[in-house]
């Protein structure tokens, strides 16, 4: 162990196993690993899972990709990692980013540091020791000076409570746990419940396979299409040219892409021209659309030009106009995560494919051999639940994390969640989230969203260590004005005009809170000023 690593301990506290411990093996427990060891700190990484990619682990249903373009989303600590690794597709597939994900854990020979099938139970925080010391659900105790919770912002899968589901005798799935051998619809009657973006994502593919697909739609969704393509080998080798000058573009804009939003309202330019944008947009494919104009999240006026430009191009796929009108939301576009697709209208004029608008009565029952909706009892041989996640918080709490005082995260969180900067909580010292409430997190490219959490935090650790410092904790000062700031934001936005998972409205019981920070580069800016001021907000003692 380096120098930091015995300075991490601190003067008189009894020896914990480890410098820290870290909670998920995916793209954020894994970077988190590797810059432990670059402080010469001791690390192990528990996970719940066999394997290292984390959501893109367990999220294998057909047709799951990132909706996010693949050159962006992967790593950039390392250039020659950048290099070498060679993207087949624009959006890469589930099986690609996993392959993606292992050849990372090899290439750094992390595996040996990982823990895995190890699922936690408890985090608690002992003051008379100043140490974390985390239960596995097996029995195991491992205690650390530090414990960083890398545990993902849509791991934790929302199967609805549905009355009858245990007397069904097919099998069922949900798109958030999917099986790890291949699922053949062929021949069967299928139901996929939710049409959210992994339903939007799956039910093109079950469509090709199945003898009959029903899909139940609470709220239909907005969806752009991916344009996706093959990458072409000069495209790809072009783009690694030029990755310094793409990389720091992504950080000037609102989410860590490659698409700055367009300067200029969409009220302030003629019909036509907002209709030409909004077309190149479309061309284009993919989340861009939203920034076609500056305004489409601030102004109900100005959003509604982005809807019904979406609603017209439904009404043109879809050849039932009733099914149509089904599938057009009401709702402000963007409000929700926006979806990106792949054939998902044209899917519905398929023959075998029946759309079933639950949203005045939703699903009554599960039955031996299907469900009843609306008074009507459908037979189907296998149900998938695309039902979400409990976003955010839903992994952190479902582990009994305790901090000073025995207090527990759940019920600090019980009217929302509350940190600073999205990394660290009041009242439990040397406790880090990655990506966490109150970070930009799911409004943004994961992956950067990623690094800067990580390298902050091994920043703050490595601080400490140099100061002999043994706990680092945000102040409740800074965590109010921080709470209270990113509710200031959202609320002049049209982010909260609709139910959505950013705001935990799809898991019953849990408080409507903006739980995700709107501003990307002004995030990063925030967390360097709070560290150019020796980490400003936390206490370091």
């Amino acid at each position: 162990m380096g120098e930091a690593g015995r300075r991490s301990n601190g003067g008189g506290a009894a020896h914990p196993d480890f410098d820290v411990l870290i909670v998920g093996a995916g793209f954020g427990g894994m970077y988190m690993l590797l810059k432990l060891r670059e402080l010469g700190l001791s690390a192990r990484v528990l996970e719940t899972g066999s394997g290292v990619g984390g959501t893109w682990y367990w999220n294998r249903y057909p047709g799951a990709r990132c909706d996010v373009e693949s050159m962006e989303y992967c790593y950039q600590f390392s250039d020659e990692l950048q290099q070498e690794w060679n993207w087949s597709e624009r959006y890469s597939p589930q099986p690609e980013i996993l392959d993606y994900a292992n050849h990372v854990a090899d290439r750094y020979d992390l595996r040996r540091d990982i823990q895995f099938d190890t699922r936690v139970a408890s985090a608690v925080f002992h003051e008379d020791r100043g140490v974390w010391v985390l239960e596995t659900e097996g029995g195991e105790q491992l205690s650390a000076t530090y414990c960083v919770m890398a545990t993902g912002c849509l791991s934790s899968a929302n199967v609805p409570d549905f009355k009858g589901l245990e007397t069904f005798r097919g099998p069922w799935y949900h798109t958030g746990n999917w099986p790890h051998e291949e699922v053949d619809f062929s021949g069967q009657r299928v139901a996929v419940i939710g049409t959210g973006s992994s339903a939007i994502q799956s039910i093109p593919v079950i469509a090709e396979q199945a003898e009959h697909l029903y899909v139940f739609q609470r709220t239909p969704n907005y969806a752009v299409p991916a344009r996706n393509t093959p990458l072409a080998p000069e495209v790809r080798d072009r783009i690694k040219e030029n990755y310094a000058e793409l990389r720091a573009l992504e950080k000037t804009t609102r989410n860590g892409t490659q698409y700055p939003i367009n300067d200029v309202s969409a009220l302030d330019v003629s019909a036509q021209e907002r209709e030409r944008r909004f077309q190149a947009m479309w061309d284009n494919g993919g989340l861009c659309y939203m920034t076609s104009f500056n305004d489409l999240l601030l102004s109900r006026e100005a959003n509604d030009t982005a809807a019904e430009f979406i609603r017209s191009r439904i009404r043109e796929t879809v050849d039932d106009p009733e099914k149509a009108e089904l599938l057009s939301p009401k709702s402000v576009v963007g409000c929700k995560r926006l979806c990106v697709d792949t054939d998902y209208y044209k899917t519905y004029n398929r023959s075998n494919v029946t759309l079933v608008d639950v949203s005045q009565s939703p699903v009554e029952k599960i039955t031996a051999d299907g469900l009843i909706a609306k008074g009507d009892a459908y037979q189907v041989d296998t149900i998938v639940f695309a039902t979400g996640f409990d976003a955010m918080t839903g992994s952190l709490n479902r582990i009994d994390i305790r901090g000073r005082g025995g207090r527990t995260l759940k019920d600090k969180w019980g009217e929302g969640p509350r940190t600073y900067l999205g990394i660290a909580v009041a009242g439990f010292p040397n406790l880090f989230t990655i990506t966490g409430p109150g970070s930009p997190s799911v409004l943004t490219n994961m992956l950067p969203s990623i690094e800067q959490h990580v390298e902050f935090i091994s920043d703050m650790i490595d601080y400490a260590g140099e100061h002999d410092r043994r706990t680092v904790e945000a102040t409740a000062e800074a965590e109010d004005e921080w709470v209270g700031h990113v509710n200031l934001l959202a609320g002049k936005t049209l982010y909260p005009s609709c139910n959505s998972w950013y705001l935990g409205v799809n898991i019953p019981g849990k408080p409507r809170v903006f739980m995700p920070y709107l501003g990307y580069q002004a995030y990063q800016e925030k967390c360097r000023e709070v560290a150019a001021n020796g980490y400003e907000g936390f206490q370091v003692g």
